[in-house]
């Protein structure tokens, strides 16, 4: 693991609780890495891994980076208070968003475990940064390999079940129950397909969404 210190962060105001993932959306890694280390952004993370899969630490875990923004996940504000940040170099849909490589995803893989198992975090508090900020973030996006981590207990895994055959508005409130803050219905829907229907991510209800959100709280016994 390489160190490249951020000077951006402060003291944490609650424990950790989550992992968010992230990807840099910017035309070069190197770029995002400057950035992320200038005191003038504003903006940091813990880890950055880039596409060969070298690590770069930029912010100590006991203190809060500024990763996550404006966002909410399950009642929680501040996020950056409540979570680590990885940064994945990928250079987003603004800049030609492309697949991660296997060796890419192999150290993000590995990295999680060890943070997961160091904060015992729960697999459905390891979330993407549109998952907590729906109405602002794309990322890590429909091309992240979140099956690949939810199979080493990782990430959110909905258990096995039929289609409850829930309501729009039900859909809505059980994606609230999840996690989701549903305030924009249309944004949380789509958030919540690319995470885990990345197929396709049209903001419409379905029985396949509705099947994997009630197998995702019946995981978490919600």
């Amino acid at each position: 693991m390489i160190q490249r210190p951020s000077p951006n962060h402060d003291e944490r105001a609650l424990p950790v609780l989550m992992l968010v993932m992230h990807y840099t959306g910017m035309p070069t890694g190197a770029a995002a890495i400057d950035w992320l280390a200038n005191p003038e952004s504003r903006v940091s993370a813990h880890y950055v891994v880039a596409e060969d899969g070298t690590v770069l630490q930029m912010v100590d875990e006991a203190r809060r980076a500024w990763h996550a923004g404006r966002s909410w996940w399950r009642g929680v504000t501040d996020v950056n208070s409540a979570s680590i940040g990885i940064e994945i170099v990928n250079p987003g849909h603004e800049f030609g968003y492309v697949p991660f490589p296997a060796e890419q995803m192999a150290a993000v893989e590995a990295l999680a475990a060890e943070i997961v198992a160091r904060h015992s975090i729960p697999p459905a508090n390891v979330v993407g940064h549109s998952d907590i900020a729906p109405t602002r973030k794309q990322d890590p996006g429909e091309l992240f390999d979140w099956a690949r981590l939810a199979v080493r207990g990782l990430a959110a895994r909905p258990a096995p079940c039929s289609d409850p055959g829930w309501s729009a508005p039900g859909f809505l409130a059980a994606l609230g129950r999840y996690g989701y803050d549903i305030t924009a219905p249309t944004e949380a829907v789509i958030a919540f397909q690319r995470h885990h229907r990345p197929a396709r991510f049209d903001g419409t209800i379905d029985a396949e969404c509705r099947t994997i959100l009630r197998g995702l709280l019946l995981a978490e016994g919600l």
